[in-house]
């Protein structure tokens, strides 16, 4: 117990969920924003950006990156910023970024939160694996079929058409006995397979015609050729560290709605020369596919990429259709060039925000918990107004004639009294600098900082930032 009390995985791990649990709405709500300006352009460009969303609440949380290297390298350029400042000298507590806080909680609910988050983990990733076991079962068990006549010579069309001729995808009729599958579906890493329901082409014709077999080979051989099945597999893989998050099942459902959009548009210009009447024809047949397989019992969802999925919400079967059918607009230069600018500064703003405000969670032994602590962290904007007294400090002529500049960051330990006790030089660009430092910040007082009304140490940061242009 004492050594996952001082092990750094457990704050670490605990951080990185208490990021991840308002991380992860902000950067929804940016990616809402920005879809919903980009919805009017092509549909791959909306996917891209949901994608971009997934991958960003996954590895967000991660990021303990800090911006003060940047801070102060633009600090170094902007005369007359800072507190304190004495010529060309800023003095700033803390890191000279909004910084994030520290949450400290009882080791107790820190292990229980730590044990669910496991299970969760475990959870998520056996609905994996069972899920391809069952794909890999279903595919394995599946019939090939040997087509002929004309639905052979447009599977042959259709393949060269979207350039996959090695290895050839295959055709398979799912069995009854194990568990068919409602519609048609793609599986597969290596080589695609479409799988049908057993009865599907014996539906042709009626109620289903031709050109419904040509739409259902058209988009399944788009996500063939996009490699869609081990995209979805992939970021099934990598959302387990945050598969628990609710928002995170809304990206992921408007990252496959997207994928769908895309497949659809690939699937309706390769059916007709012309768009429009692709477009018509192609939703005409979705519609005629919908019905058909609308009145079928629903089945556990495989890890299988289909052209339609029936455990989904109308509203993007709605939307594909609306998208097929409506006429499209083309967007302007200009207009494109102010969307993407206002997406390049809503991401921007989201990893900024996320990055400055993250919170770290420290863990505490069960030993410590209860007392007082001895010592505390204290964030720069308090004890930036705690400091009563003290010499600022002085830039040393050698490093001005040699044109030395930058910051001196300090770790600074104040003690009950609110005298600077110890002093830790943490990075410095020259020795005659933080000499300079070290003999100001030595002679500043504080007013002592109570926890729980009693005087305590604490431990801070002092940047000493030199400027010549100052």
């Amino acid at each position: 117990m004492n050594a996952l009390a001082s092990s750094p995985v457990l704050p670490w791990l605990l951080s990185y969920l208490c990021n991840a649990l308002w991380q992860i709405p902000l950067v929804y709500a940016a990616a809402w924003v920005a879809a919903r300006m980009l919805r009017r352009s092509n549909p791959r460009v909306e996917h891209r950006v949901w994608v971009g969303a997934l991958l960003l609440q996954i590895a967000l949380p991660a990021c303990s990156l800090r911006l003060d290297t940047l801070w102060y390298a633009l600090l170094s350029f902007i005369p007359a910023t800072g507190a304190g400042r004495v010529g060309g000298i800023h003095v700033v507590f803390g890191p000279a970024t909004t910084a994030g806080s520290t949450l400290r909680l009882p080791f107790a609910f820190e292990a229980v939160i730590a044990l669910a988050y496991g299970c969760s983990l475990l959870y998520f990733a056996g609905r994996i694996v069972w899920g391809l076991f069952e794909t890999r079962t279903l595919a394995r068990s599946a019939t090939r079929l040997t087509l002929t006549g004309n639905t052979a010579l447009r599977w042959s069309q259709y393949c060269h058409r979207f350039g996959i001729t090695t290895p050839p995808p295959e055709i398979a009729a799912s069995p009854r006995a194990i568990g068919p599958v409602i519609g048609p579906v793609t599986v597969g890493l290596r080589r695609g397979l479409l799988l049908l329901p057993s009865d599907f082409l014996e539906n042709i014709p009626p109620p289903l015609t031709m050109d419904d077999l040509d739409a259902v080979l058209a988009h399944e051989l788009a996500h063939i050729q996009r490699h869609d099945f081990a995209k979805n597999l992939l970021y099934s893989l990598l959302s387990l560290p945050v598969a628990w998050h609710p928002l995170l099942w809304r990206t992921r459902a408007h990252v496959a709605e997207s994928r769908e959009l895309v497949c659809d548009a690939i699937a309706a210009d390769a059916i007709a020369a012309e768009a429009l009447a692709g477009r018509k024809q192609y939703a005409q047949s979705l519609l005629r596919i919908a019905t058909m397989l609308s009145a079928r019992p629903p089945v556990p969802a495989l890890h299988a990429i289909g052209i339609l999925s029936l455990n989904s919400d109308a509203s993007t079967f709605e939307r594909r259709i609306m998208t097929l059918t409506h006429k499209r607009i083309p967007i302007s230069t200009a207009r494109r060039f102010v969307i993407a600018a206002a997406c390049s500064v809503i991401t921007l703003a989201t990893c900024t925000s996320a990055l400055a405000l993250r919170t770290d969670v420290a863990a505490l032994s069960p030993a410590t918990e209860a007392a007082t602590p001895a010592k505390v962290h204290v964030k720069s904007g308090v004890m930036s107004k705690q400091k009563i007294s003290g010499d600022n400090p002085q830039y040393p002529k050698e490093a001005r004639a040699k044109k030395i500049q930058g910051a001196v960051v300090l770790d600074v330990i104040i003690g009950k009294d609110g005298a600077v006790e110890n002093i830790r030089v943490q990075k410095t660009p020259d020795e005659s600098l933080a000499k300079s430092a070290l003999d100001a910040v030595h002679t500043w007082r504080y007013r002592p900082y109570l926890l729980n009304g009693e005087p305590v140490e604490v431990e801070t940061t002092v940047n000493v930032i030199y400027n010549l242009e100052g």
